[in-house]
């Protein structure tokens, strides 16, 4: 299996989940099982289902953090040397050369990446469009609602 790579703060917040999952939620969701076994008849007991379906949800979402987890290559970004030039872990500022809007994105694992909170992952098309590029390089993307150009204005490497 290939190791998936990781950012640092990507593995603490996933392990912190895993950690919040084991000791908050799985109690909560036994809590909840013990409580519909007590209404008696389970067959036609609708909070008994959902709790034991949340229980197999949660369960399920622990095996798969663990396991990636385990497979992760964890990379301290902080550490890299990369010559300016963008790889996985670097913060690209970028401005949208039609309309000057800034941007900024991490490029991290695809465990780690969520969009909202300007985490791309490595695996992505605009990410894949990014590594390589140096500071004031420009790229074309294909995105969504047609083609857009951005001037790469910064590259860091911070944890």
């Amino acid at each position: 299996m290939k190791r998936a790579p990781l950012t640092l703060k990507g593995a603490e917040r996933l392990r912190a989940e895993v950690e919040r999952l084991k000791t908050v939620e799985r109690p909560r969701i036994i809590a909840a099982i013990a409580e519909a076994r007590a209404h008696g008849d389970l067959s036609e007991n609708a909070e008994y289902h959902a709790a034991r379906e949340q229980q197999s949800f949660l369960e399920g979402r622990i095996k798969e953090l663990e396991s990636a987890l385990s497979y992760a290559e964890v990379i301290d970004v902080s550490r890299l040397k990369p010559n300016g030039k963008i790889v996985f872990g670097a913060t690209v500022d970028l401005a949208d050369e039609d309309s000057g809007e800034e941007i900024s994105y991490q490029i991290v694992g695809e465990l780690e990446a969520d969009i909202k909170r300007g985490l791309i992952s490595v695996a992505s098309p605009f990410a894949r469009a990014l590594i390589g590029k140096s500071e004031g390089d420009s790229i074309e993307f294909q995105a969504p609602n047609g083609k857009r150009r951005y001037e790469i204005v910064a590259v860091r490497y911070t944890g």
